[in-house]
């Protein structure tokens, strides 16, 4: 790497160092406590996942050049700098080891926000040149293409078409003035297709209606997993431009954890302006429809099953009772895991882990977690609404050779409507 962009990673480091890390920095008592939340220590047993240990870089930068103690050591050789061999060595843990799912800021003693940290900390590693090649080029590709998996319209349009014949009913696409513009993300499109026919055929019961933007479709952020404002910006303001184009009044966010956190809480800081739409993730639209008796079912699900709280859509998003409402609609025998709600362990894949092709067996090895819920559990099948969680939790069933089926909750939901006369 040349000096020119080690200075340029500093430089971002730097900037990272807000109030709010600095004050995290200040006042982190290093109890240790965030290892036993995080499932990267709990696997494996390794002290170097212990998540605040994951920021060592960054907190040099914090000591060094923003405290009095560390300006000293510094100018005392006590301290050692920032380098290239650093970075090298520490971006497999801020990468492979970390999904960005906040459990550990959930148990912080002094309220700590480590994921915070950790996505700020990216941004300086991106600088300096320092991330997986699978989240590198899924980012171009959603820059370039507007697909982290490079689906282009013409895909999504034959799903479309699809759907069209098996339901007999019309897709919207670039409708103008509805009240709902729908974002998908790529692993539906190509993976859960069964998500969209179930669009279609609630939205229909609802009488509720949406479109679809041909120019933004995509709701992946991967510039928010890899840690890049910049292509974070990109990306949300095409979708932004889309819906103000088409003059919706909300945006729902799909199945996806991270689109959520992208769209909606991140977004309008990335943009610098206020939307001049509402976005509402899909269970909290659902739940909304169920509330006013636009949502109708009928017959239950007597499986034994219960649901994973996909961390960025319940731990950091709030949606805790949506789920919970709707699988009351359908689903006579529903268990809690345990830690679940805000507490829920992670699938081991979010915060760009699972487009990182080098943490495929860290991953695969840490789902040993949820793989100790299902057990506790014995039930037939897992409720999710995450694609990502989902494709996820299927990878690590069958790792462990567990034979349980893995659905979304707006699919399930699609399954029991009333039907029409």
């Amino acid at each position: 790497m040349s000096e020119a962009t080690l200075e340029r990673g500093m430089n971002v480091f730097r900037e990272q160092v807000n109030a709010p890390i600095a004050s995290f920095f200040s006042s982190c008592v290093n109890c240790g406590m965030c290892a036993e939340a995080c499932l990267f220590y709990t696997e494996t047993g390794d002290p170097k996942y212990t998540p605040i240990n994951k920021l060592e870089p960054l907190r040099r930068v914090w000591e060094q050049e923003f405290t009095l103690w560390g300006k000293l050591k510094s100018m005392l050789g006590l301290s050692e700098p920032v380098t290239d061999e650093l970075l090298q060595q520490w971006e497999p843990l801020i990468y492979d080891a970390c999904t960005l799912c906040g459990r550990c800021s959930m148990v912080c003693p002094v309220g700590n926000d480590v994921s915070y940290m950790i996505r700020h900390a990216r941004e300086g590693f991106v600088a300096a040149g320092y991330s997986p090649e699978g989240m590198k080029g899924a980012s171009r590709r959603a820059v370039t293409i507007g697909s982290p998996m490079g689906v282009k319209f013409h895909a999504l349009a034959a799903q479309i078409k699809h759907v069209e014949a098996d339901t007999g009913l019309k897709i919207p696409v670039d409708v103008e003035g509805v009240d709902y513009m729908a974002l998908l993300s790529s692993m539906e499109i190509m993976n859960f297709p069964e998500y969209l026919e179930a669009l279609s055929r609630i939205f229909k019961q609802a009488g509720v209606t949406w479109t679809i933007s041909s120019e933004a479709f995509e709701a992946t952020n991967s510039g928010i997993q890899i840690g890049s404002s910049d292509i974070a910006r990109v990306l949300v303001d095409r979708v932004v431009v889309a819906a103000e184009k088409l003059k919706v009044k909300y945006v729902i966010s799909p199945e996806c954890g991270h689109a959520y956190t992208a769209i909606r809480w991140e977004g309008p800081n990335l943009i610098g302006r206020a939307y001049k739409f509402k976005v509402v993730h899909i269970l909290e639209l659902l739940d909304q429809l169920r509330e006013s008796g636009r949502l109708k079912t009928e017959g239950m699900d007597e499986t034994r099953l219960t649901f994973h709280d996909p961390c960025q859509i319940v731990r950091k998003g709030g949606v805790l009772e949506p789920p919970r409402n709707l699988l009351k609609m359908v689903a006579s025998e529903f268990v809690e895991m345990q830690d679940a709600r805000e507490m829920n362990w992670c699938c081991g894949g979010g915060g760009g882990v699972s487009a990182n092709e080098r943490a495929e067996e860290l991953r695969l090895k840490v789902f040993k977690r949820k793989k100790t819920q299902l057990d506790e559990l014995n039930v037939e099948t897992l409720v999710t609404a995450c694609a990502n969680c989902r494709l996820i939790i299927e990878e690590g069933l069958e790792e462990y050779r567990m034979e349980i089926p893995v659905v979304g909750l707006t699919e399930m939901l699609a399954e029991h409507l009333v039907k029409e006369e």
